[in-house]
C-alpha cells in the first residue's frame, strides 16, 4: 500500500469521525495560530557559539529591523486567544457540573503537558552536562524552554475569566472588550508619555491581563453571536488603523517580539501595539469564518488540523526542544550555516529557511512520545505527581537564572 493511500484512508477515517456538529473553521484557525509558535520562534531565533563551544541567544532582529513585518504575520497569539474564548464559552455552556469543577478540568489539561516538558529537562539536564554539554548551552536552553510557557499561566488565568466574560459578553455584546482596551492605551501613556520619567517600571505588568484578554474577550462574544459581521468589519477596520498610528505617529516599536538591546518591548508585557493587531486579525477571522469552513470540508485538509489540535500543547512545549535537538549537537561539530553561527547575514536567513524542515521533523518525532503528557495521568500516584511538580519547579528556578 502506497503511503499516500495509507494518508488518505487516515484522512477519510478522521472525517468519518467528526462530530457534524464541529465547527472546523475555528479548529483551522487555532491550528493556523498553533503553527505560528514554532514557526516564529525558528525563524527568529538564533544562537552564537562562544569560545567553549556554549550557545548563547541571538536574534536576526539585531541586524535585520526589516525583518519587524513578518512579526506582524506571525505573531497569530491574537487568533489564539479569540478561539480560545470562543471554544470555552462553548464547553463553559456545556459543562455537566459546576464551574470550579469545569475549570479544574481545563486548568489540568494545560498543566499535564507543562509539568511534563520541565520536569524532563530537569532529568535530562544533569545527564547532558555530564556529557561534557556546556553550562552556558544548558542555560540557553532551559530559558528557550521554559520561555514560551509564559503563554499558559495568562491562558490559566483568562480561562478562569470566562464566567465573567460570558456576562460581559451578555450586557455589552462586542463593546466588552473596549474596556480593555482602554486599560492598556491608559498605561501606555503613562509609561510613554510625558510622565514616564515619575512612573515605577512595575506598571508596564498591568497590560499583562487586559493586553490578551482583549481577544479572548472578542472570542467569547464572538461565540455568544454579540459579534456579526459589522463588527467584525469595524475591527478590520480600525485595529490596522491604530496599528499603523501607532508606529507613524507615535514611534511604537516595529517589532511585536523583544529586540536585544531595544530598551521598549511590544510582547512582554503587551502594548497597545499587540491588541490592535489582535483587532485585525479578529476581524479577518470572523469575516473569512465561512469561507475557512467550506475549506475544511474536504478531509484532505481536515485532517492535519485534528492532528494539528490534538497535539497542541505538545507543539507548544515541545518546540523549542526540537530546535535544541538539532543546535547543541550541532554546537560540538562547529560553526554550521543558520544554525550555530550569528544571525547576522543575508546568507543566514536562507540557511535557517533550510533547517526548518529538520525542526520540523524532530518535533514530529519527540511528539509521538510526548504527546502521552496530554492524556489524563491516570496510573500516576500522588508520589509521581509530586515528583514531577519538584522536578518543574527545579527546573523553571535554573531557567529564570535563580539557580
Amino acid at each position: 500500500m502506497s503511503t499516500l493511500t495509507t494518508l488518505r484512508k487516515a484522512a477519510d477515517r478522521i472525517e468519518r469521525q467528526t462530530p457534524a456538529h464541529r465547527d472546523r473553521a475555528v479548529d483551522g484557525l487555532r491550528a493556523l495560530a498553533l503553527l505560528a509558535v514554532p514557526t516564529g520562534h525558528w525563524l527568529l531565533g538564533g544562537f552564537t557559539l562562544d569560545a567553549e563551544g556554549g550557545l548563547h541567544n541571538a536574534s536576526p532582529l539585531s541586524a535585520f529591523g526589516g525583518l519587524a513585518p513578518a512579526g506582524w504575520v506571525l505573531q497569530m497569539l491574537g487568533i489564539f486567544f479569540l478561539v480560545g474564548g470562543y471554544a470555552s464559552m462553548l464547553s463553559y455552556h456545556r459543562r455537566p457540573g459546576s464551574a470550579g469543577a469545569w475549570l479544574k478540568g481545563r486548568v489540568a489539561r494545560l498543566g499535564r503537558p507543562v509539568l511534563g516538558v520541565t520536569a524532563v529537562w530537569a532529568l535530562a539536564a544533569p545527564v547532558l552536562y555530564a556529557a561534557g554539554v556546556p553550562e552556558a548551552t544548558l542555560r540557553t536552553g532551559a530559558t528557550l524552554v521554559i520561555q514560551p510557557l509564559w503563554f499558559v499561566g495568562v491562558y490559566v488565568v483568562v480561562t478562569a475569566l470566562t464566567p465573567y466574560c460570558v456576562r460581559a459578553a451578555h450586557r455589552l455584546g462586542g463593546w466588552a472588550a473596549a474596556p480593555l482596551l482602554a486599560s492598556v492605551a491608559v498605561v501606555d501613556f503613562l509609561r510613554y508619555g510625558p510622565l514616564a520619567d515619575s512612573v515605577p517600571s512595575w506598571l508596564a505588568l498591568v497590560n499583562i491581563l487586559p493586553g490578551w484578554l482583549f481577544a479572548y474577550q472578542l472570542g467569547v462574544s464572538w461565540g455568544e453571536r454579540r459579534i456579526g459581521r459589522r463588527g467584525a468589519w469595524l475591527l478590520l477596520a480600525a485595529g490596522p488603523v491604530l496599528f499603523a498610528a501607532l508606529l507613524t505617529v507615535f514611534h511604537y516599536p516595529a517589532s511585536m517580539v523583544g529586540v536585544p538591546g531595544e530598551a521598549r518591548t511590544n510582547s512582554h508585557p503587551p502594548s497597545l501595539l499587540v491588541p490592535a493587531l489582535a483587532a485585525a486579525q479578529s476581524g479577518a477571522a470572523m469575516l473569512l469564518r465561512d469561507r475557512l469552513a467550506r475549506l475544511l470540508a474536504r478531509p484532505a485538509l481536515w485532517a492535519p488540523v485534528v492532528v494539528i489540535n490534538l497535539c497542541a500543547m505538545t507543539i507548544l512545549c515541545w518546540h523549542q526542544t526540537a530546535m535544541l535537538a538539532a543546535a547543541v549537537p550541532g554546537a560540538f561539530v562547529g560553526e554550521l550555516a543558520g544554525l550555530t553561527t550569528a544571525p547576522d547575514s543575508l546568507g543566514w536567513i536562507a540557511a535557517r529557511l533550510a533547517w526548518m524542515p529538520v525542526f520540523a521533523a524532530l518535533l514530529v518525532g519527540i511528539a509521538r512520545y510526548a504527546r502521552r503528557f496530554e492524556e489524563p495521568w491516570k496510573r500516576a500516584t500522588a508520589v509521581r505527581r509530586a515528583l514531577a511538580g519538584l522536578l518543574a519547579a527545579g527546573f523553571a528556578v535554573f531557567a529564570l537564572g535563580l539557580a
